[in-house]
């Protein structure tokens, strides 16, 4: 997207079971805020049980050559002369162009990730590595890759070859959620992506729709309407969506999880929890009523499925999914290693479901 999130180099700390060196910033004005500074000493958390954050700097321990953090005026990865901007309205800096190989390289990571399209075998080192042997520029040149390609570049044989070009076809089934999450559109995060595909229910009436449709959604305000149509008016992203149209099927959820059980099975790979298999749910009549309309919160690691599976079930049954706990949150479902999220849900007297309790639901 181009935007410019600052982040703190730290010396290494362990912070809730694992070692950190790097923590978010957010923006400048949270650096304000914390007035947070070169040399100072600070207080860790984990957001989300995921993202290291800074909450606290001591402003006893600083020293006295401390510096403050000046925005840069421009970043060598942006395109153009590398000039950022501040974002009029927000908080955050942004890239002017956003042409450059640096961040067609990122769409391309974005693309591919588990949130998008979900490619086996088609991390950001082989996407790096695609592109510096300028076998790939854009999404569509994936899906143009043969075997003949690969196989003589470092580090891949026969099977690693064969491997990849099999995830890149089992990729060209696609929901209509996950494909507009790989656009990666200005503003439009993965809960959007679901809720435009619900509302509108084709890519054809997203690309039609007006401002005012946009707008009209409840979910999505004022900034993200703008965005998204203002991105589908852009001749060289009409393009792109026509040639993916072209390489790809929309599918339902449903049959993207089972096409995906298949394919992992097929070649063996293990789920992000490590098991060899999962059990297979589906929605339920019982499973719908109970989530229905209900705002949901994941936190921890499930063992009998992954947790975008649930998520999507949620999602088919109409719950909301949420990424943070507030008083407004109807249940959380609290896996192995819950961290802060389930005391947040103490905290707001917030309904807690185990795995268990959350199976049970089926």
């Amino acid at each position: 997207t181009g935007v410019i999130t600052p982040v703190a180099h730290l010396k290494p700390v362990e912070v809730a079971g694992s070692t950190v060196s790097r923590a978010t910033l957010h923006n400048e004005d949270e650096i304000k805020r914390l007035d947070v500074r070169i040399g100072d000493t600070v207080i860790l958390q984990k957001a989300g049980d995921v993202i290291p954050q800074i909450v606290k700097v001591f402003k006893d321990l600083r020293p006295a050559d401390s510096k403050h953090f000046k925005f840069p005026k421009k970043v060598v990865e942006c395109g153009g002369d590398g000039s950022i901007e501040r974002i009029p309205g927000q908080a955050a800096y942004r890239c002017v162009a956003k042409d450059s190989f640096s961040m067609e390289l990122r769409r391309l990571h974005y693309f591919a990730s588990k949130k998008a399209f979900d490619i086996e075998n088609l991390g950001p080192k082989v996407i790096d590595q695609l592109a510096e042997e300028n076998l790939i520029q854009t999404p569509v040149d994936i899906f143009t890759l043969k075997k003949g390609d690969i196989l003589p570049l470092e580090r891949f044989a026969e099977k690693s070859a064969k491997n990849l070009i099999d995830s890149i076809n089992y990729a060209r089934d696609i929901t209509l959620p996950r494909f507009l999450i790989g656009l990666s559109i200005d503003h439009l995060g993965e809960e959007s992506a679901y809720l435009l595909a619900d509302e509108f229910g084709s890519l054809e009436k997203i690309r039609n729709a007006s401002l005012e449709d946009l707008m009209n959604i409840k979910g999505v305000g004022d900034i993200m309407a703008e965005s998204i149509y203002n991105w589908f008016r852009v001749p060289k992203n009409q393009k792109l969506v026509d040639d993916l149209l072209e390489q790809v099927n929309f599918v339902s959820i449903s049959d993207w999880r089972h096409s995906k059980t298949e394919a992992q099975a097929g070649s063996g790979e293990q789920s992000d929890s490590g098991a060899q298999e999962k059990t297979s749910f589906k929605k339920t009549k019982n499973f719908e009523e109970f989530f229905k309309n209900k705002t949901v919160v994941l936190t921890g690691s499930l063992s009998q499925m992954t947790r975008d599976d649930a998520k999507d079930l949620l999602r088919q049954a109409g719950a909301n999914i949420s990424s943070s706990v507030s008083p407004k949150t109807d249940y959380v479902i609290a896996g192995e290693k819950a961290g802060s999220k389930l005391r947040k849900a103490e905290e707001f007297e917030v309904a807690v479901l185990d795995e268990d309790d959350f199976i049970n639901k089926f």
